[in-house]
């Protein structure tokens, strides 16, 4: 494989349990995960002194790295002036646990708009506190890596284009994530044209447009294959990280705004660990075919 890529993943779609997350990845012979959920517990919720205690040696014992943190950071209505200031104070934690763990990276996103409401007439408040998150990523020396999800501010390209121009920071950069692309009905060559030189994480997940559903990555409408290609023809250097969403796993329900039942269907023949090692063989075979056939 390519040695400037690495692949990574959100190993609490395999189980709740870190431990069995631990496992399974390292027995795929993988050796970064994203942090997101640890035994039950979103990644938010943790102190530096827990993930130092709790979480790190585990790691160290498993010889596996983080290559991010899978934060809910953004995940918050762009009016809640609350929620925003309780998210600063946590993504000063974050930025300190990310640092202890020799992670460079934290995944954010960029506030639900409220149902109905035009989301460009919040353009200038989305900036502003981005402004505020980058300037504390800033401190820390860590990138904030903004997730193009569905229904908030940046879900479409255009919208994530805006947002990095105008916080025009080195600690506030792009995911590219195929599978919502799909899901807001978007081109992902032309995502992929706008955004390429804002783009430093790419997330491997697949999508169609019937049911939204969710799919192995090259069986969709995402253009992952064709899409790899290109980014790694223009000298992408960096994680593909693994968010199956195969099957439904317990970090679900802190991840849709909406019940997420219409997303993802149950695969009663797919556990966490299957639908996983699915995940990660079906992109090891898409760059097997990059490598010898130039797609």
């Amino acid at each position: 494989m390519n040695q400037d890529l690495w692949i990574s993943g959100f190993s609490d779609e395999i189980s709740s349990d870190f431990d069995t997350q631990l496992r399974v990845v390292s027995n795929l012979g993988m050796r970064y995960l994203s942090l997101r959920g640890i035994d039950g517990k979103n990644i938010g919720d943790y102190s530096v002194a827990e993930i130092k205690d709790n979480v790190q040696p585990r790691l160290q014992k498993a010889g596996i790295s983080v290559s991010s943190i899978g934060s809910p950071i953004g995940k918050i209505f762009i009016n809640d002036d609350e929620g925003f200031a309780k998210q600063k104070v946590m993504l000063e934690e974050l930025c300190q646990i990310s640092n202890l763990l020799d992670c460079k990276y934290i995944r954010i996103f960029s506030f639900y708009i409220p149902k109905g409401a035009d989301a460009d007439s919040f353009r200038e408040d989305v900036i502003s506190k981005l402004k505020h998150y980058a300037e504390i990523a800033a401190k820390y020396n860590v990138i904030l890596l903004h997730e193009n999800e569905k229904d908030i501010y940046g879900d479409i390209a255009r919208r994530c284009h805006e947002i990095l121009k105008a916080v025009d920071s080195p600690n506030f950069k792009a995911i590219f994530d195929f599978a919502n692309f799909v899901q807001c009905g978007e081109n992902t060559q032309v995502c992929y044209d706008l955004l390429k030189d804002e783009v430093v994480y790419i997330h491997i997940k697949d999508a169609v447009t019937a049911d939204n559903q969710n799919v192995v990555c090259g069986t969709g409408e995402g253009k992952i294959p064709e899409l790899l290609s290109q980014f790694i023809k223009a000298g992408y250097k960096g994680f593909l990280t693994l968010e199956p969403h195969l099957v439904r796993f317990d970090s679900l329900k802190d991840l849709e705004l909406e019940d997420a039942t219409e997303i993802i269907k149950d695969n009663k023949d797919l556990d966490g660990a299957s639908g996983y090692k699915l995940q990660y063989e079906a992109l090891l075979d898409i760059l097997k075919k990059i490598e010898s056939e130039g797609i």
